[in-house]
């Protein structure tokens, strides 16, 4: 029998500093990899860039606390209910160690964060999806966080911005996940009731029961580029019907084209854009009393 160290390379002491020299110590987001043409980048490049790949234009998928940074005035952000979170209600098999490795990988508590801030000096509430949470799927808790922000924001009669990426209520927690989507929808509307504005900004992906309530009623929808949008996925949707889905079926242009989407809006501009129509609706508030 060959001996298994045989076609093992030899060590060299001077490779690396030594024997006893300990790895090097590289912070786990100094470089990401671009989802579409795979191009490695430099994380400190990509926040300069509002996080599109400079080779072939992809929007990567950005956290809640980097899209918050980003999109609202430094130091203007307030969080709201940020100590709920989910349990395995159900005891779903390995839920509980998907929770935390969501936890841990993330430092966030659950799928969405909310609070208060200001756009340009515009103040407003706001939430914003993370996709790195177990792909800001809607369960129990983010459900009821989103709730509570629009109770919050009639109460304190105050607009509200959000930014959605979900792949769809959370299988983990049932029919008690659906239920979110009829909450949420109530919460809207009463907010609506109250002549207050409703801004949602729909990023990739935003599927499922997210889409299908409160992703869809705002009263501005925007859409950044080439987002899929949609409730069923279109490899779904092609097995079901057996037929070809147009060119870039679900995507946020062919919605914009077939009119579920107000606007397109790049990342770029977006803070400007959103200020301009809190801006508007805060005047004819004024105009109004």
């Amino acid at each position: 029998m060959l001996n298994k160290e045989l076609f093992q390379k030899p060590k060299n002491t001077l490779e690396q500093g030594g024997e006893n020299a300990s790895h090097p110590n590289i912070p786990g987001r100094l470089c990401i990899s671009c989802s579409k043409c795979k191009k490695i980048l430099f994380a400190h490049d990509l926040e300069k860039s509002f996080f599109k790949c400079p080779k072939c234009g992809h929007l990567l998928h950005m956290s809640a606390r980097e899209r918050i940074a980003m999109m609202t005035d430094k130091g203007s952000f307030s969080e709201l209910f940020g100590k709920l979170r989910s349990k395995n209600i159900l005891d779903f098999p390995d839920y509980n160690k998907k929770l935390s490795h969501s936890f841990l990988s993330t430092h966030e508590r659950e799928g969405v964060v909310c609070g208060i801030a200001q756009i340009c000096q515009e103040p407003c509430a706001i939430f914003v999806m993370d996709p790195n949470f177990m792909m800001g799927s809607m369960g129990t808790v983010v459900g009821e966080k989103i709730t509570r922000l629009f109770e919050y924001a009639t109460e304190n009669h105050l607009p509200v911005v959000g930014w959605t990426v979900s792949g769809g209520a959370r299988m983990q927690e049932g029919i008690l996940s659906l239920m979110q989507m009829a909450k949420t929808s109530g919460a809207v509307k009463l907010h609506s009731d109250a002549g207050l504005l409703y801004i949602v900004v729909l990023t990739d992906p935003t599927t499922g029961g997210v889409t299908a309530s409160f992703a869809m009623e705002a009263d501005i929808i925007l859409a950044e580029p080439q987002a899929l949008i949609g409730f069923a996925g279109p490899r779904v949707i092609k097995q079901t019907i057996r037929q070809k889905l147009p060119a870039g079926f679900q995507r946020s242009e062919f919605l914009l084209e077939k009119g579920f989407v107000d606007a397109l809006s790049n990342r770029e501009t977006q803070k400007e854009q959103l200020s301009n129509f809190l801006s508007l609706h805060h005047n004819e508030e004024a105009d109004s009393i």
